[in-house]
């Protein structure tokens, strides 16, 4: 058996805190902490669609994703101008896993803009993002109900995310930046509380993996969302 660097057993989640109404000024925000990983998230509602959504009667999410300079050993730069490769793919998985939480025709023609900011990062940042993000927004919808904005809070299920991989042979669940740096098998999982799947993102980094493995995998990480379901209430 793997001996994790942390202590943890194989199927064992990082300690997951997540603080509500943590940045007055937005609908809805949360601080999201899984192990040493931090992100603040926050979630916007404003009237109007994008172009492509206007007179569909829909509304609209979208998400922007950034890991803050001191997040990482290393300063990393301010992403001004143009985002790399790896913020815009994030961003996008923000952006489109939630929408999969939210039924747009009950929205209207609105736009939930979701910011997702790293403060510390420790693997899992994206998983964590889309994990705290569904708060975030639920919050932010359920205060349009109560100022009767909305007749129903239109969040369909809830929506997590965990990554899982393999060290040594062995399936690991919510791995950190050292385990993921050495990890045979990376893989990051979004699901719905009842278990349907929104996104699997898996790669092998030096051979390839069985279908025995992808459903072990599937398997180990639905174990830990079931877990964090709990936690988001």
């Amino acid at each position: 058996m793997t001996k994790r660097n942390d202590g943890r057993k194989a199927d064992q989640l990082r300690p997951i805190t997540i603080e509500r109404n943590y940045i007055e000024g937005a609908d809805g925000s949360v601080l999201i902490c899984c192990g040493k990983t931090k992100v603040i998230v926050t979630a916007i509602i404003d009237d109007g669609v994008p172009s492509h959504k206007k007179g569909s009667g829909e509304g609209w999410l979208t998400a922007e994703y950034n890991m803050l300079p001191a997040s990482s050993n290393e300063r990393i730069k301010r992403e001004r101008f143009k985002v790399s490769g790896r913020t815009y793919e994030i961003q996008r998985l923000i952006g489109r896993t939630l929408r999969m939480a939210v039924d747009l025709k009950l929205l209207g023609e609105k736009t939930i803009y979701v910011d997702a900011d790293v403060i510390q990062a420790d693997g899992g940042t994206r998983t964590a993002s889309v994990t705290g993000a569904y708060v975030a927004v639920r919050d932010a919808l359920g205060k349009l109900v109560t100022k009767g904005q909305l007749k129903r809070n239109p969040i369909k299920e809830n929506i997590a995310a965990i990554s899982v991989g393999i060290i040594n042979n062995e399936p690991l669940l919510d791995i950190n930046y050292l385990e993921d740096s050495t990890a045979e098998v990376d893989m990051n999982i979004v699901m719905t509380k009842s278990g349907k799947l929104i996104e699997v993102q898996g790669t092998a980094e030096n051979e390839p993996f069985s279908r025995d493995t992808l459903d072990n995998l599937i398997n180990l990480a639905q174990k830990g969302l079931e877990e964090i379901f709990v936690i988001q209430g």
